[in-house]
């Protein structure tokens, strides 16, 4: 049982899922600074794999829509962070990859509308310009992963909870995913009395 190897903090491994502008990252580096737990961003280790080859984020979707490496590299990477504990994992399929690792798994949803005008405020876009990019990176995403990992992103099976980010706000967030990992931590103290 996955419980019984996260007594301690130090093993906890979260997983926090969802697509671009969800409030993914907003969320998962709260968590870890809430709980003392590490940060690891696989959109981080995709965007300096784009910025070190000299390309746009759009550019990094084709090449890795070509070479499905580029995934794997990514998502070994993710994961071997995840084995090591005490740490929060955010990326587009974080729960998937570490579907068998994490113990907590929370998606991050919000509506497109509202997804596209925070990636335009982060990024200052026009909101056409970002409605463009993120329907280009999550048809690219949508293609890579299912045919890399057969996974279908609209499958919310593998989530412990799912979190809109555009009805609570981030503090709210926090609040739910702190509750329930509260939960976890409970259960597995309880379960080794």
């Amino acid at each position: 049982m996955r419980f019984l190897r996260i007594c301690r903090k130090e093993s906890l491994v979260i997983a926090v899922s969802g697509r671009p502008g969800s409030g993914k990252t907003t969320l998962a580096k709260s968590l870890a600074d809430s709980l003392g737990l590490r940060y690891v961003s696989s959109g981080g280790i995709f965007r300096r794999m784009a910025e070190r080859l000299g390309v746009s984020l759009i550019e990094m979707s084709k090449i890795a829509e070509e070479d499905y490496n580029v995934d794997r590299a990514i998502d070994n990477e993710a994961r071997n962070e995840a084995l090591k504990g005490g740490v929060v994992v955010d990326g587009h399929i974080a729960a998937w990859i570490l579907r068998d690792i994490a113990h907590v798994k929370i998606s991050v949803i919000a509506p497109l509308e509202v997804r596209v005008r925070r990636i335009a405020m982060r990024d200052s876009l026009s909101f056409e310009e970002a409605l463009r990019i993120i329907k280009s990176i999550e048809e690219s995403e949508d293609r890579r992963f299912k045919a890399l990992y057969g996974l279908d992103l609209n499958d919310n099976t593998v989530f412990d909870i799912i979190i809109n980010t555009h009805t609570f706000t981030p503090e709210e967030c926090l609040n739910i995913s702190l509750t329930a990992v509260s939960k976890v931590l409970n259960r597995c103290v309880s379960e080794n009395l």
